[in-house]
């Protein structure tokens, strides 16, 4: 069955079985889990014909995409909750490693700095370890850099870290200042 972008939605009653071909060249088989008329989405299981235990996908498509699809039949209700099946430890250890990453990502994030000295930290965090200590800039836990965020700003480390340190720091400062003149 050919799509023209003019579906009603009654094909995609809950529960069907279709084999699907997308305008982007896509063709997969799932079960209609539920249609969102005012959107035109279409949500889909797929990975039925395997095993009736093993996981399965959740697909969210866009109507419009189909570019055909062939009714294959009809099954039980999708969303029974005697059939579902959650693996709680599996979503709990995903979404802890998710909150870990979001607490190291805001770390990361200078809380008072300026657009450019959030720039230098963000060049320096890639080939060094770094971290925010109020507005100042502490690389390889020893060397200290400090606004204005210029080479004579940086103390403290061993004199090749802070070398090092102000080496990467110039650097930034003139790839910004390129950045800023090409605008």
């Amino acid at each position: 069955m050919a799509m023209d972008g003019s579906s009603g939605g009654d094909e995609f009653a809950v529960g069907c079985l279709l084999s699907i071909k997308t305008t982007l060249g896509d063709e997969f088989e799932g079960q209609v889990i539920t249609y969102d008329r005012p959107s035109n989405i279409v949500v889909l299981q797929e990975g039925l014909k395997s095993n009736p235990q093993s996981r399965r996908s959740i697909r969210f498509l866009k109507a419009n995409y189909i570019k055909e699809f062939s009714f294959l039949g009809q099954s039980d209700d999708p969303l029974d909750l005697k059939k579902c099946y959650l693996d709680l430890n599996s979503l709990q250890s995903k979404e802890e490693a998710a909150v870990r990453q979001a607490e190291i990502d805001v770390e990361r994030i200078g809380v008072g700095v300026t657009a450019e000295a959030q720039s230098i930290f963000d060049a320096l965090s890639k080939t060094l370890p770094v971290r925010w200590d109020k507005t100042a800039i502490v690389v390889m836990n020893e060397v200290r850099v400090s606004s204005p965020y210029l080479a004579e700003s940086v103390t403290g480390g061993t004199p090749a870290a802070n070398e090092r340190v102000r080496k990467v720091l110039e650097l930034e400062r003139r790839r910004l200042q390129t950045r800023g003149a090409g605008q």
